[in-house]
């Protein structure tokens, strides 16, 4: 006969006033990377606490509890906390949702704020790309995305860029086939088509370097930087209906123009 399977118990949530939480010595991050207190702050601010902390009581001498509670996991949401108190943009005896782990229990607070760090799975940097795309679709501008996520919005047109490769590409960096730089040198191209082109021929190749695939997906276009395009201009190459490919990860010297034939046309139109 099967042994009954023992059922688990979760750990009790509730809300407990900012004031009786103090930050517990047994958090594991020493070290500063990533979000600073300041930004996770103004997050906070914007958009409310997103994560709960994870707190234990705090015992007396005797052992008995003292209505105050340490917080070893979640250090840095209790810091930002802490600012917008100083900051007088949150009261001292706010309600934070907290997960309460009981007293005097055997794991230790040491392996509860270990083990919040370290079983953080990062974001693929793909659902990011399409996170900032879905954003966009729904209303917000790349200067108010880049706002909300504190990087500059060059870095969120880089991103929004990398999703006009084609899906077929994108599948393959999804499962680690293409590295990141490479598929930053496909979005030269907004052609899917060529795109997956370059891409047969590169990866039956031992070189797969970006700039083989930025000068395959640039062959046929003429630089920028040509003589050519000095002479009739950039303004009236665009405003006869011209196509200029930029590159927004490497210095590209103004562009590729895609259309060599409407440039020598109006280059004789010109003479």
């Amino acid at each position: 006969m099967a042994s009954a399977i023992q059922k688990i118990a979760l750990n009790a949530s509730r809300d407990i006033p900012f004031n009786k939480l103090v930050l517990s010595q047994s958090n594991v991050r020493r070290v500063k990377a990533g979000l600073s207190i300041e930004e996770l702050a103004r997050d906070i601010e914007r958009r409310g606490l997103l994560q709960s902390l994870n707190v234990r009581p705090v015992l007396d001498g005797e052992g008995a509890e003292t209505g105050t509670y340490e917080v070893p996991a979640g250090g840095r949401r209790f810091r930002a906390l802490e600012l917008l108190v100083k900051q007088k943009k949150l009261a001292k005896m706010a309600s934070v949702p907290c997960v309460v782990r009981e007293a005097g229990s055997t794991i230790l607070a040491e392996d509860d704020s270990l083990a919040e760090n370290v079983q953080r799975v990062a974001l693929h940097p793909l659902d990011q790309f399409r996170a900032f795309r879905d954003m966009l679709e729904k209303g917000m501008s790349e200067e108010e995305i880049a706002a909300a996520f504190f990087v500059v919005p060059a870095v969120v047109k880089q991103r929004l860029r990398l999703m006009t490769v084609s899906d077929k590409l994108l599948d393959i960096y999804e499962q680690d086939g293409i590295k990141l730089d490479q598929l930053m040198a496909f979005s030269i191209s907004d052609d899917p088509a060529r795109q997956e082109q370059v891409w047969e021929v590169v990866s039956q190749s031992h070189n797969r370097e970006p700039y083989l695939i930025r000068r395959m997906l640039t062959e046929k276009t003429v630089r920028a930087s040509d003589r050519r395009v000095r002479f009739v201009g950039l303004e009236a190459y665009l405003a006869a209906g011209g196509h200029v490919m930029r590159d927004l990860f490497e210095a590209d010297d103004g562009g590729w123009l895609q259309d060599p034939m409407l440039l020598d046309r109006l280059m004789w139109t010109a003479v």
